[in-house]
Order: C-alpha cells, then sequence, then structure tokens
C-alpha cells in the first residue's frame, strides 16, 4: 500500500509485535489525553473518538482510556502537561521523514530522535527542510478482507466515497487507503461505518506527495530506524517518502 503502511509494519513481522503494543498503549493515552481537552465526549469531539478509536485498535483496556479521558477533562491531574510536536528530519540515503511526538519533556524527546536517526545514519533537519515534501490529507486504512466478510464489493465501495468527495482511493497488497480533505475526514469514516465496515486506522496524515527508491544498501538501516522510533513512547508517528 502507501509507504506509511509499509514501513510501519517491519517491526510486526519481525516479532517485536509485544514491545510496541506496549508503547502503543502510552503514546494513545497521551493523545486522548490531549483530544479530551476539547471535551469528553467522543459523540462530540471528533479527535477524541480518532482517539479512541485508535487505542481500541490496539486492545487497550478500556480502564485506561477512561483515565486517560479524565486527565484530559480536568477530573484526574497528575500535574503532566503534554504537547505535541512535529521534527522533521533525513534517514539514510537522505530519505525524507516527519516525526510527530507527544511528550512532557521536549528535551528528553528531542535527545532521544536525535540519538536514534544518529544511530542509523540520520540527523535532524531545519524547519521547512522536509515539511515541504508533503500534504496533510485525512487518511481511511481498510482492508480488502474486511470488504469480502461484509460483502461489499470494492467499485461499490469506491463510488459511495467518490460521490462525497474523496482525493483519491489505492488499493496494494490487499489494503485499500483513502484520502480525502482533513475537513472531510468525519463525513468519510461516517460513509465507511454506514457500509458496516471496521476501519484498520485513520487519521490526520502527512502523505509524501513523491515517493522515492531507497537504495538496497539502505533498506536495512531504514527499517531498524523505523524500528527503533515505533518503540519510542514519546513517538505517536513518523511520515516518510521512502516508497
Amino acid at each position: 500500500m502507501s509507504g506509511h503502511s509499509k514501513w510501519h509494519n517491519i517491526q510486526g513481522r519481525k516479532g517485536k509485535q509485544d514491545a510496541i503494543r506496549s508503547a502503543m498503549f502510552s503514546k494513545y493515552s497521551k493523545l486522548i489525553t490531549i483530544a479530551a481537552k476539547g471535551g469528553g465526549d467522543p459523540e462530540k469531539n471528533f479527535s477524541l473518538r480518532i482517539a479512541i478509536d485508535k487505542a481500541k485498535s490496539v486492545s487497550m483496556p478500556k480502564d485506561n482510556i477512561d483515565k486517560a479521558i479524565k486527565k484530559g477533562t480536568g477530573e484526574l491531574n497528575d500535574g503532566v502537561i503534554f504537547e505535541e510536536n512535529l521534527y522533521e528530519a533525513f534517514g539514510p540515503g537522505g530519505v525524507a521523514i516527519l516525526i510527530k511526538a507527544v511528550t512532557d519533556n521536549k528535551n528528553r524527546t528531542v535527545s532521544e530522535i536525535k540519538h536514534t536517526l544518529s544511530q542509523y545514519g540520520g540527523s535532524m533537519a531545519g524547519p521547512g527542510s522536509v515539511a515541504w515534501m508533503f500534504n496533510q490529507f485525512g487518511v481511511v486504512r481498510l482492508t480488502e478482507e474486511e470488504l469480502k466478510n461484509k460483502n461489499i464489493q470494492q467499485d461499490d465501495f469506491e463510488m459511495n466515497l467518490i460521490e462525497i468527495g474523496v482525493e483519491d482511493i489505492k488499493n496494494e497488497e490487499g489494503e485499500i487507503e483513502v484520502l480525502t480533505k482533513i475537513e472531510n475526514l468525519q463525513k468519510v469514516l461516517g460513509k465507511v461505518k454506514e457500509m458496516n465496515l471496521e476501519p484498520a486506522k485513520s487519521g490526520i496524515e502527512w502523505v509524501a506527495k513523491d515517493k522515492v527508491e531507497i537504495a538496497e544498501e539502505n533498506v536495512g538501516k531504514l527499517q531498524e530506524l523505523f524500528g527503533e522510533l515505533e518503540e519510542r513512547e514519546d513517538v505517536e508517528d513518523y511520515f516518510t517518502n521512502a516508497k
């Protein structure tokens, strides 16, 4: 499918699911807390609903989700304040990377990201050096298997979404990626769920304008780099123009 999905699956194939799942609990707990500042009702707070959906996708216990919501609404106050930051970087071979972090200690997070990048031939980049290579989209991901299980033909699925104005629909290796304008994401997700389909992932992402081929000697380094980023609790997500 997209480079984003391809690279994000690598560590799972290498048997590190448990480590990543643990990190995901921490990541999504922070994300829920930040989103809940806009209100603790997911029916009225779309950002919170997406954060909760992400947490459920990694089987985060309901108690953890509820606690994170209460931290965001102020019902629970542990004195910790989280902030979101976007870091620009270059990986091995000059591949572009955007790293989205949620942290209560910016200095610690920057130091850890710099160290991780340097281990695999990468480096932090100056503001604007990388972001211009990407556009932001609302993204919904599903599998062909999900469509088959619900007896929905892909042509019908695509027509339903085209009618409400999606930007692009890609299908590669059994995975379907729907791109839409950010302001249209809620409508697209509503239409998907109206068809009784359960997305594998959804949210706002940075999508590369153009993908670049990776030299064979850099593929291994890039896989290891992205694996390390996935295991960093402060790193919510990362985006790359690697094909």
